[in-house]
Formats: C-alpha cells, sequence, structure tokens
C-alpha cells in the first residue's frame, strides 16, 4: 500500500471496494435498523456509547469479539455481534 492509499484510508477517502455485495456501515445499520432493535438513532451512536472508535469493517473487526459482543447484548435485541449483523444484513434491501 503506498503512503497515499494508506492516507486516503486513514481519512475515510478510499472507494468503496469493486464487491458488489459490499455495503456501507451507515447504511447496513441505518437509522431505522438501529431505532428498531436498540435505543440509538445511528449505528455511531452506538459505537460512541461503547466507547468504540470504529469507521470501517475493519476497525470494527479489530474490537475484541468479547468486548463488542457484551456491548451488542448490553445495547441491542441481539445476543451478539454476528447476530446484529445477519439481521442486519437480512433486513438491508438496496433501492434498485
Amino acid at each position: 500500500m503506498s503512503f497515499e492509499d494508506l492516507l486516503k484510508d486513514l481519512q475515510g477517502q478510499n472507494e468503496v471496494p469493486e464487491d458488489p455485495n459490499f455495503v456501507p456501515l451507515d447504511k447496513l445499520f441505518n437509522e431505522s435498523f438501529m431505532r428498531k432493535y436498540s435505543a440509538f438513532g445511528s449505528f455511531d451512536e452506538f459505537l460512541e456509547k461503547g466507547n468504540f472508535q470504529a469507521k470501517t469493517r475493519e476497525d470494527i473487526q479489530n474490537i475484541p469479539d468479547e468486548l463488542f459482543d457484551r456491548h451488542v447484548q448490553r445495547e441491542t435485541s441481539f445476543a451478539d455481534w454476528e447476530a446484529m449483523l445477519a439481521a442486519s444484513n437480512q433486513e438491508y434491501k438496496p433501492k434498485e
């Protein structure tokens, strides 16, 4: 990875991967989903409540599973992160 690519990645400016199945976190965990399953209006609010600083899926993957699962269990209707992620993927319907 070049320095320029690293800088863009750190600033969140890299383009979305060309994976057609990729859905940005803010769309996957939209306001409707978050209000339905938690007391939060956004995924960012949910992360802030747990003192997690994550902007990308990679950031989330770097959070220790036990800590993130505990936060998900405490603050949402889900037993763990995998259940929350599976439900969001199931409910997400892109506008065509």
